[in-house]
C-alpha cells in the first residue's frame, strides 16, 4: 500500500480523505499548506500527493511547480474551482489529474488507484521479459528501464507523459485521436478531454523536441489527433 500525502487547509476535508483512503490500506500523511507539504516530501517517501489549490502561505500551484523540479510522483489537484481554465492551469504546472470539490469518494479512490497503478508500472515494477527499446530517430524509449532518452540524454517524464509517449512510439506513424489517447492512458470514457490531452502533449514536446513549436517527433494531424513521426 502507498504513502499518500493530503494537503488542504480545510482540516475536515483532510480528515474525510484520510478515512476514505485509510480504508483502502494506505498510510495518510497530512499537510495544511503548500510549504508544509514540501517539508514532508523532504523528510519521508511519498507515493502520491493530493493537494488543494487555494491555501495560505503557499498555494497548491506554487507547491506543484516546486515539486515538479525534481519529483515525478503523481499529483492530483483538489479544488472547489470547476472551470476549465483552472483545470488546465493545474495540469500545466505538472499535476496528473484533477478532482473538483465536492467530490464523490468513490471517484477519488478510483483516481488514486489509477495514478498509483501508472506510477508503479513506471517506477518500481519488475521488468517484464521481452521488454523492448523503441527507437525513432534520436528518440528512444526503454520500456524495461522505463527511461526516455533524446540523443542519448536522459529525459525525466511523469507517469502519464511516459505512457502517452510509449503508446505513440510503439505505433510510429499511426494517428491517435485525443479520445483514443485518453481511453488508452486514463482507461476512462473520454468526455471533453481535448484540453487535458493537449496539455500533456505540450509537456512531452517541451521535453523531447529541440523546438517544440516545430516538432521533429510528436506531430499534430489537424482535425485528427497526434502521431509520432517515423
Amino acid at each position: 500500500m502507498a504513502n499518500i500525502l493530503v494537503c488542504d487547509d480545510d482540516r475536515e476535508i483532510v480528515e474525510a480523505i484520510d478515512i476514505y483512503l485509510s480504508q483502502e490500506g494506505h498510510t495518510i500523511l497530512k499537510a495544511y499548506d503548500g510549504q508544509e507539504a514540501l517539508d514532508i516530501l523532504e523528510q519521508q517517501p511519498v507515493d502520491l500527493l493530493i493537494i488543494d489549490i487555494m491555501m495560505p502561505r503557499m498555494d497548491g500551484i506554487r507547491a506543484t511547480l516546486k515539486i515538479r523540479e525534481n519529483n515525478p510522483l503523481p499529483i492530483i489537484i483538489l479544488s472547489a474551482k470547476s472551470e476549465d481554465a483552472d483545470k488546465i492551469l493545474g495540469l500545466n504546472v505538472g499535476a496528473d489529474d484533477y478532482v473538483t470539490k465536492p467530490f464523490n469518494p468513490l471517484e477519488l479512490i478510483a483516481r488514486v488507484r489509477s495514478q498509483l497503478r501508472r506510477y508503479t508500472k513506471l517506477g518500481s515494477a519488475v521488468p517484464q521479459t521481452g521488454a523492448k527499446v523503441y527507437q525513432v530517430g534520436g528518440l528512444s524509449v526503454d520500456d524495461e528501464l522505463k527511461e526516455v532518452r533524446v540523443d542519448g540524454e536522459l529525459v525525466k517524464m511523469t507517469p502519464i507523459e511516459y505512457n502517452i509517449l510509449l503508446l505513440l512510439v510503439k505505433n510510429p506513424g499511426k494517428v491517435f485521436s485525443t479520445e483514443q489517447i485518453y481511453e488508452n492512458i486514463w482507461s476512462e470514457e473520454p468526455i471533453a478531454v481535448e484540453n487535458t490531452v493537449a496539455v500533456h502533449i505540450r509537456h512531452i514536446r517541451e521535453k523531447i523536441e529541440i523546438n517544440p513549436k516545430e516538432p521533429r517527433y510528436l506531430k499534430v494531424v489537424w482535425g485528427l489527433g497526434y502521431k509520432l513521426e517515423k
